[in-house]
């Protein structure tokens, strides 16, 4: 009866390194979560501009094109946080920020 803790240790281990072996990796999560956005949205992601795991999956900035206008730098685009759970499907998504192509941010100290 010794050894029974043991392999159950042994079997949590394995089940654990089993379980991140299964986890997709980031590029494959970050093409899901442009994928699934799309598919949500309706629009095209045009970029990333941040990417991290976090303790509950993932966290994604998301840039799409809303609208496309003459000239395209009069276009209209919208940064979208993404969150994805750890096997890198779609929980939730929301609008954090809208602006035309050729404007950048201004310029914060």
């Amino acid at each position: 009866m010794a050894n029974t803790p043991r392999k159950t240790t042994d079997q949590n281990q394995q089940n654990q390194e089993n379980e991140q072996n299964e986890l997709p990796g980031p590029m494959a999560v970050l093409r899901a979560a442009q994928t699934q956005l799309a598919e949500l949205t309706g629009m095209t992601a045009e970029s990333v501009s941040s990417f991290e795991r976090t303790e509950e999956g993932w966290l994604l900035e998301i840039e799409v094109l809303e609208l496309a206008r003459v000239p395209d730098t009069m276009s209209l685009l919208a940064s979208y946080e993404v969150r994805l759970d750890p096997q890198g499907e779609l929980t939730g998504y929301r609008r954090v920020r809208r602006y035309e192509r050729g404007r950048s941010d201004p310029h914060k100290k």
